[in-house]
């Protein structure tokens, strides 16, 4: 079974996405972690973001790979674990040029269709109800205020320990100005599938969210 949950940059995608699988003992599949390891890695190898052909050269080299480890998904390039590294503000400012490299996102779309047809998924992102899984059984579209989503960042970075020179005000900046790079992009934009779920997420807790979403997948699963 194919759950996709599409959304803007920090609408609660990876959060709920992650308890649910959990909870259906699904595999869960990040794939915008995927993105910011690409971008990573073009970083790395001193390359420019627009460098098509040489990020694709570098993912060839290294190789995305994401594991479980002691239950929780880290993301890895070669043996070097970047799950934190992929979360700075510097990866962020810069993901969604290298995401929207046609190269890039073949590639990307490759590895999650095959990781997808293996076992049962819960996958998020921005494409995946249009482009990646478009033939999903559940597919939700989350979205929240961008204020709202510029908390839950701050407060992510906090948690993760990560140091940010950035005001909230400028934080909320960066996000609206990723929604509309997102949903600009020629190659698989932002947007929600015709027949998926919307949820705005702004006034719920991540508890509501899981449980609206299980409650979605449930009533497919009675239809299969």
């Amino acid at each position: 079974m194919q759950v996709a949950i599409d959304g803007p940059a920090s609408a609660g995608k990876s959060t709920v996405a992650k308890i649910i699988a959990q909870k259906l003992n699904f595999t869960y599949i990040d794939t915008g972690a995927m993105y910011r390891a690409s971008t990573w890695l073009a970083r790395e190898h001193k390359l420019s973001y627009g460098d098509e052909k040489g990020i694709l050269a570098a993912i060839e080299q290294e190789n995305i790979e994401l594991k479980s480890v002691a239950g929780q998904q880290k993301v890895f390039v070669g043996t070097k674990d970047i799950s934190q590294e992929i979360r700075t503000p510097d990866i962020s400012a810069h993901v969604s040029q290298v995401s929207a490299l046609a190269g890039v996102r073949e590639k990307m779309v490759k590895l999650q269709r095959q990781m997808a047809g293996k076992m049962n998924v819960v996958m998020d992102g921005r494409d995946i109800g249009t482009t990646v899984l478009p033939n999903a059984a559940v597919k939700i579209f989350l979205i929240a205020s961008a204020h709202s989503r510029a908390e839950r960042r701050m407060k992510d970075f906090k948690e993760r320990g990560i140091k940010v020179d950035q005001s909230l005000a400028e934080i909320e900046h960066d996000i609206a100005e990723r929604d509309y790079k997102d949903s600009h992009r020629k190659i698989s934009p932002l947007k929600k599938a015709q027949d998926a779920i919307e949820i705005d997420t702004t006034a719920m807790t991540i508890e509501q969210v899981v449980n609206a979403i299980l409650f979605e997948i449930k009533k497919s699963q009675k239809k299969l």
